[in-house]
């Protein structure tokens, strides 16, 4: 009886152990799965918080971007800005300089002709010079015409004595003797001192020999021999003279 009464002990206590440890199991899969939810939980936020910073880092990187291509483009802008003001400036300095090497064409030059020194315009020497050329070419019609141009073009111009000079020589050559004494007594009269003054007062009694004008020349070179005794002018003047006597 004792025996079946330890029996009945022993098997309770062993469904009692039994029911705790079956409690004990239940109660560590609760935890663990608690525990499996909440990890899933944090992946979840982290996932999710993880996205939402990658989508704010792309959209950083989309506005970084798009703010390098903005200023990029404001690059190439004032890139071409700068090409086109360096052009301007360079065809602007250029124009200067070409405006620089026309005047400096067109200012005075000084020149010296027959002893006399004077400033003279570029046109102003190059149409004297071409007016000698066509004398010196035995053209004293075109030659008459072009100092006669030459002296109403440019009045006081220090070419003139010697444009009337070779204006009264041309004259004479065309026998236009009146003209030609005219010319070198206005040559002579605008400059005593010139280089061919002599010779102007030798031409113009060339002239009077040329007009039969005897006296009038015989007087001219009388003055020639006065007024310029050392010149070879005077000295033809004075052969001429004792021909004439």
């Amino acid at each position: 009886m004792r025996g079946a009464l330890l029996r009945g002990a022993a098997l309770a206590a062993a469904l009692l152990c039994a029911s705790l440890g079956a409690q004990a199991a239940l109660f560590e899969d609760d935890e663990a799965r608690r525990a499996i939810l909440d990890l899933r939980q944090r992946v979840e936020t982290i996932r999710t918080q993880s996205s939402e910073e990658n989508a704010q880092l792309r959209r950083s990187m989309l506005d970084l971007q798009n703010q390098i291509e903005q200023m990029r483009g404001d690059l190439a802008r004032m890139t071409g800005q700068n090409e086109q003001l360096t052009k301007s400036l360079s065809e602007m300095q250029q124009r200067q300089t070409d405006i620089d090497t026309q005047l400096k064409k067109n200012e005075p030059s000084k020149v010296a002709i027959d002893g006399r020194e004077f400033n003279a315009d570029p046109r102003e020497k190059a149409d004297f010079e071409a007016a000698l050329g066509v004398f010196r070419a035995g053209q004293f019609a075109q030659a008459q015409t072009a100092f006669a141009d030459f002296v109403k073009r440019y009045p006081q111009s220090g070419y003139n004595a010697s444009a009337l000079f070779w204006l009264g020589n041309a004259q004479y050559a065309t026998r236009n003797y009146n003209e030609a004494i005219a010319n070198f007594r206005s040559m002579l009269s605008l400059a005593p001192d010139h280089a061919k003054a002599p010779e102007a007062v030798l031409s113009i009694a060339n002239c009077q020999i040329e007009l039969k004008d005897t006296k009038a020349a015989r007087r001219t070179l009388e003055d020639l021999t006065k007024a310029y005794p050392q010149s070879e002018a005077a000295q033809a003047g004075r052969e001429r003279l004792s021909r004439l006597r």
